[in-house]
């Protein structure tokens, strides 16, 4: 492959990775695989204690990309606020559809996941499957929040529980 002078993605910015989240390029290097020369992002997801190498031609055709703008974000609390939809089709149906938002990398869809399976202290309770949906989908988002604040993720988590509460209310 051909080294691009033109890249998208610069190290030390944060990205978003669709089946991970957010996580910050450490530096673009180039490997041999398979006998062709790749330029490679090289991702690092702290929290996760993960790296991830994605080729620089694919980056956005993976779907990569930059964190959402405040906008985007705001726009995600407001949907938080929103009433849960919850359909009524079967779980494995519905936890499929979640699961795909989730793995999406679009912060809307996953600010509806947390929303559908938000449960308030006097709802029943959520099946294991559930909480697991929710709980990765809450991660998500708070990380992202965080990372377009530049501030820490114990104060984002504060914010979304603030919205969620409020909703509740």
């Amino acid at each position: 492959m051909t080294k691009s002078n033109n890249l998208d993605f610069r190290p030390d910015e944060y990205v978003v990775y669709p089946a991970h989240g957010v996580g910050q390029i450490v530096s673009v290097e180039e490997q041999e695989i398979a006998g062709v020369n790749l330029e490679l992002f090289v991702v690092a997801f702290e929290k996760d204690k993960m790296t991830l190498r994605v080729p620089t031609h694919k980056a956005t055709e993976i779907g990569l990309r930059s964190l959402s703008s405040p906008e985007v974000v705001s726009r995600a609390m407001t949907t938080l606020k929103g009433k849960a939809k919850v359909k009524r089709a079967m779980w494995s149906r519905r936890a499929q559809e979640y699961e795909q938002k989730i793995n999406s990398g679009d912060l809307i869809a996953i600010a509806e996941v947390v929303r559908d399976l938000h449960r308030s202290d006097d709802q029943r309770e959520q099946s294991y499957s559930e909480r697991q949906l929710y709980e990765a989908a809450l991660e998500r988002l708070t990380r992202e929040v965080a990372a377009v604040a530049d501030g820490d993720e114990s104060e984002a988590a504060k914010k979304v529980d603030a919205v969620l509460l409020s909703r509740a209310a």
